[in-house]
């Protein structure tokens, strides 16, 4: 049976913490680099991780594989389901309009939302809409602009009727708070580059007390992925020192949606509830 990628990808975050340095580095090159490993031969990736031919050969075996043979042979396959499933944005021709910086934007952020929709493993996202679906709460976390997307998931899911919230980073740390979360709450954390230290170790306390973490992430290596139960991957790719939203956007767009297709009654209650409060406030204003 064809290895899948979420399996190759798990097989290799299993083991990262008890690899040696030179290994990880191959490690943090494979999952970073998937789609060009069918490519490579064992030569090109010991040169481009700056390690020997026999490290690269002592990682695979160390995950679970023959050799580097087999494990190129298996991602290549699950590279080719993942063709086959996904269905894919067309690039804006940018050939017309070279000096425009809109549409060179619009380039990136679409092979994002691209890049994106090939990577996530739709049977994880399943899981973790399920996941929402059955916890008693949601909490959501982040620092900096990572923050602001985790309140616009908790708002998001809010509105079809996930009891959602943000954790707060105001005179508490993202670690007390953590106090309050119990084993039936679930906790999904958003971690691009620069990766806060802070939302990383939060996200190592929520592993050690057994609390469901959702890391929404750019890699399978960053640092959070490694304390997730699952990652849900975004690229993140942008044309300055900064990440660009536009796939997250459409990640978080499509949480919420599928929370309301798993969940109708719920979330058409929620709405008839705002719509009453809405029309009592107007009355009380008049």
């Amino acid at each position: 049976m064809v290895t899948r990628y979420k399996e190759i990808q798990q097989k290799i975050q299993s083991r990262y913490e008890k690899l040696p340095a030179n290994q990880k580095k191959v490690a943090d090159y494979i999952l970073d680099n998937f789609d060009s490993i069918p490519f490579l031969d064992v030569q090109k990736l010991a040169q481009f991780t700056d390690v020997s031919v026999a490290s690269v050969v002592r990682f695979t075996q160390s995950v679970g594989f023959a050799g580097f043979s087999e494990l190129r042979n298996e991602i290549s396959n699950s590279l080719k389901q993942q063709l086959k499933k996904n269905l894919v944005f067309p690039l804006i021709d940018k050939s017309k309009l070279q000096d425009d910086i809109l549409t060179s934007i619009a380039n990136v952020d679409v092979k994002n939302i691209n890049d994106t929709l090939t990577i996530i493993d739709r049977e994880i996202f399943n899981e973790v809409i399920e996941q929402i679906i059955k916890s008693n709460r949601v909490f959501t976390a982040g620092l900096g602009i990572s923050y602001l997307l985790a309140e616009i998931l908790a708002y998001q899911l809010t509105q079809v009727g996930v009891d959602s919230s943000v954790l707060k980073h105001t005179h508490t740390l993202f670690l007390e708070q953590l106090s309050y979360l119990k084993k039936d709450d679930l906790l999904i954390a958003f971690s691009f580059p620069p990766y806060s230290k802070e939302t990383v170790e939060l996200g190592k306390y929520a592993n050690q007390k057994n609390i469901s973490l959702i890391s929404i992430t750019n890699k399978p290596s960053s640092p959070i992925a490694l304390f997730s139960k699952h990652a849900l991957i975004v690229k993140s790719e942008n044309l300055l020192f900064t990440n660009s939203f536009a796939a997250i956007s459409v990640l978080i767009n499509a949480i919420a949606t599928a929370c309301v297709m798993k969940n109708k009654s719920r979330a058409e209650k929620v709405l008839k509830e705002s719509e009453k409060i809405m029309i009592d406030y107007d009355q009380i204003i008049i």
